[in-house]
């Protein structure tokens, strides 16, 4: 799989290009949501709590997809349903998720949700390699399902 080319060619720190690429509130939520087997345009804006508007997931989705962050197919019995999917690319994503999700848990008081408070007692548990394998296998596992490879 090719690089994605970042626009500006100037020397940069790596940390800005990822920012530049997956900086907005709403690129890692879909990401999030694809690990949970989010894979609808009518899941994704009314199954999450974060409410994204229509119109920035509509850009998001295209954006992701451009980047082979994400691909889709069309439902075969409604081909006006796309169902996405995390590309490999998209699932090495897990990491960056896990580090924010991590350090959100030790350095914010929040009312986590029940699924942040399932994955928190997992890391006491398991090791940090441990569960973002098992996070990116279990992935792997729901695409080769439902999309077949």
């Amino acid at each position: 799989m090719d690089k994605i080319q970042h626009k500006n060619r100037d020397t940069l720190c790596a940390c800005k290009v990822s920012l530049d690429i997956l900086g907005d509130k709403w690129s890692l939520i879909i990401v999030r949501d694809l690990f949970r087997n989010k894979n609808t345009f009518s899941q994704f804006l009314n199954e999450s709590s974060e409410g994204i508007a229509s119109n920035v997931l509509v850009d998001r989705l295209k954006k992701l997809n451009e980047l082979n962050i994400i691909g889709y197919e069309r439902n075969p019995e409604d081909k006006k349903v796309k169902k996405y999917y995390l590309t490999d690319r998209g699932v090495d994503l897990y990491g960056i998720i896990y580090e924010l999700q991590y350090w959100t848990i030790k350095n914010v008081d929040f009312n986590p949700s029940d699924n942040t408070s399932k994955w928190d007692e997992l890391n006491t548990l398991k090791s940090k390699a441990f569960v973002i394998s098992k996070y990116k296998n279990e992935y792997k596992k729901l695409r080769l399902r439902n999309f077949g490879f």
